[in-house]
């Protein structure tokens, strides 16, 4: 059991409750915000967590959430200073061993060497959602058609998700046929998500229309699948972005070396200030639901719209326009869960949600054994992880022992191993070796703990 510190009670520090709460750690949640901590009380009081109304970065405060024996801090406020001093607090006073702050201000971060060192401000993780975010829709624009690209073992592998649609080259298609249409390529289906359940994929599998399609392949492969599974799809060459604020103006700086790239921001101010700090991508000022504006900048030729401004309505209601206007795909960024869930698959191709690429970061941390990376998926209901195995089959409860061996829970699936720099794609007959990184796709979170204690290495395991 770990005893874990979560500093701000806002919808990262909720969600990292709700994740954490079912695996049996003590957790202390701070806040200033009564109504936060009522919230959290009421969800999840009954199942020991614990709330304290209070200024998460003073001495006193850390000592009464049991700073002296906790074994991480995890400081999620909206404060970056707030969040940075709670960390050299947490060293300083209670020598905390892992600390995790949240930081956003880009000038903290580019110093982030020196001003985040054990002799400075002591914080072991540094997350920043606006970088995160931007990772993430970078890797969507590289890969049309994609709904989601997540990285393993420094990128060797990649697991890569699409929605199957009627008259696409998925819909009716069985799983081995796919696999006969790429002969050259090894992949594995991973997941199957149908109206929001998991179906357990095999060879006999038939995909219908509205699947989301999660498979396994190693990197310079994804693009030949893609190619395959989506007949095609034009490289993205047009980029409209809607919103120049942080994630919106890092974006347009990654994109306009390789993209025709357009911003539309409505303040003026901040308008001067990206022409200044882009160099090819054409900043507007205006609205994004001014109808008038997106014809005369020719939304029907865009290949991406964006919306990535700090206003849920005004994402999802710019987006509407943009694609009844006739943009090919529409991004749209949303921090509400329940709107993502309700908007995605219509008018809006894919829902990003900040909160849940923040909660995949922090959750790479805060697991148990050596898991190297934990990945949301279709925005948290299901988990992606990239676990090291270790030990011998004495000591190891995976290594030695074939996929078809494994006690996974039901539905939860092998994609692949990486050994060294080789791929090896998942069958029933693969042998785990020590110092394989294995990537384990989880449709239920719940079972997220079970898959975790596979990994980890005792001295002697009873099966």
């Amino acid at each position: 059991m770990m005893r874990i510190i979560v500093l701000g009670a806002g919808q990262v520090g909720r969600s990292l409750v709700e994740q954490l709460v079912g695996e049996k750690n003590h957790i202390t949640v701070v806040d200033r915000d009564a109504g936060r901590l009522q919230l959290l009380q009421e969800l999840y009081g009954a199942q020991g967590v614990q709330t304290i109304c209070a200024h998460g970065a003073h001495p006193v405060t850390l000592s009464k959430a049991g700073a002296e024996d906790a074994d991480m801090l995890v400081a999620v406020t909206n404060s970056d200073e707030v969040n940075m001093i709670a960390c050299q607090v947490a060293q300083s006073l209670f020598n905390v061993p892992n600390k995790i702050a949240r930081v956003r201000e880009q000038g903290y971060l580019t110093q982030n060497r020196a001003l985040f060192a054990k002799s400075a401000v002591p914080v072991d993780v540094l997350i920043n959602p606006e970088a995160l975010v931007t990772q993430h829709l970078k890797k969507l624009i590289r890969y049309p058609g994609a709904l989601q690209v997540i990285n393993f073992a420094d990128g060797l592998a990649q697991l890569v998700a699409v929605r199957a649609s009627n008259g696409g080259a998925l819909v009716g298609q069985r799983i081995a046929t796919l696999r006969e249409r790429l002969p050259a390529v090894e992949i594995r289906v991973a997941a199957i998500f149908r109206r929001n359940h998991s179906v357990i994929p095999d060879g006999d599998t038939l995909i219908q229309d509205g699947d989301e399609v999660f498979f396994v392949a190693a990197r310079p492969d994804i693009r030949l699948v893609l190619n395959e599974l989506r007949r095609r799809a034009k490289p993205y060459k047009r980029i409209v972005i809607a919103g120049g604020g942080n994630i919106g103006a890092r974006l347009a700086s990654v994109l306009e070396n390789d993209y025709r790239v357009k911003v539309i921001e409505q303040d003026m101010a901040r308008c001067q200030f990206l022409s200044q700090y882009l160099r090819r991508a054409t900043v507007l000022n205006g609205s994004a639901s001014d109808r008038e504006l997106l014809l005369e900048e020719s939304i029907e030729s865009a290949d991406v719209y964006l919306a990535l401004t700090n206003d849920d309505e005004a994402n999802i209601m710019s987006s509407m326009l943009a694609k009844r206007m006739g943009a090919r795909t529409v991004i749209t960024l949303i921090s509400n869960p329940a709107y993502a869930d309700l908007v995605q698959g219509g008018s809006i191709d894919i829902a990003i949600s900040p909160q849940q690429a923040t909660i995949g970061a922090l959750l790479t941390h805060v697991r148990r054994g050596d898991v190297v990376a934990v990945h949301s998926l279709r925005r948290g209901t299901a988990e992606a992880m990239e676990a090291i195995a270790h030990g011998d089959a004495q000591s190891s409860q995976v290594v030695g022992k074939r996929i078809d061996e494994l006690p996974l829970p039901p539905g939860a699936m092998v994609g692949a191993l990486v050994r060294g720099e080789d791929v090896i794609i998942a069958h029933d007959s693969t042998q785990i070796e020590e110092g394989d990184h294995v990537i384990v796709i989880v449709p239920d979170k719940r079972d997220m703990q079970a898959v975790e204690r596979l990994f980890q290495v005792g001295l002697t395991f009873l099966l």
